[in-house]
């Protein structure tokens, strides 16, 4: 079976150094969940991204841009990516991203409500138009035009946007998160009952 090996800093190419660095600086670096493990591999999707560092760089950036450059609230951001997580069973994006949405104020009931595939009852008018407009974009059967006007009125052209590529983010790194077989970490997993090929 294929596993993607865990690299260390002393066996990257430059190329490989220059992503590391950037992605382990800044505010990543700060963040609730882990992102480098002991031995200095890197945790989650980044490791992966590593092996192929032109695309990798890219990827990064626009995370990046999506979590510390974005328009959207904090909460709002938080939310949808959790639903994402959950809608996709990604067990690491869940992981990670359940403990950032706590930091922003996402209770515990609003995540088992996310996790259930439900929007939280809590949720500000606008959090949840954007918690629609993610749960059509995940099922990909097209977006009403219901949906489209309720997100529209909360947060404009842009905001449509960053919501947009927001989701779609997420989403390839569930992607990648899968094929890399990347899990939460043991002590934290949550009880999904996942199969080995759901994350």
């Amino acid at each position: 079976m294929f596993e993607y090996p865990l690299l260390v800093p002393g066996g990257l190419s430059l190329e490989q150094q220059s992503l590391y660095e950037k992605i382990t600086a800044g505010p990543r670096a700060n963040g609730p969940f882990t992102i480098v493990h002991d031995d200095g591999s890197l945790a989650g999707p980044f490791n992966a991204l590593l092996f192929a560092p032109g695309i990798g760089n890219a990827v990064q950036e626009l995370g990046a841009a999506l979590r510390f450059h974005g328009a959207l609230p904090d909460r709002t951001r938080e939310l949808v990516i959790c639903a994402v997580a959950a809608a996709l069973n990604s067990e690491y994006e869940w992981y990670a991203h359940s403990r950032a949405a706590v930091v922003v104020g996402v209770s515990e009931e609003e995540l088992v409500q996310l996790q259930a595939g439900t929007i939280p009852t809590s949720a500000s008018e606008g959090e949840a138009a954007a918690l629609e407009l993610a749960r059509e974009l995940i099922a990909e059967a097209g977006v009403s035009e219901h949906i489209r006007s309720k997100a529209h009125e909360h947060f404009g052209p842009s905001g449509l946007t960053e919501l947009t590529v927001l989701v779609g983010y997420y989403r390839t790194l569930a992607g990648l998160l899968a094929v890399a077989d990347v899990r939460a970490p043991a002590e934290t997993a949550p009880d999904r009952g996942h199969s080995s090929d759901q994350q």
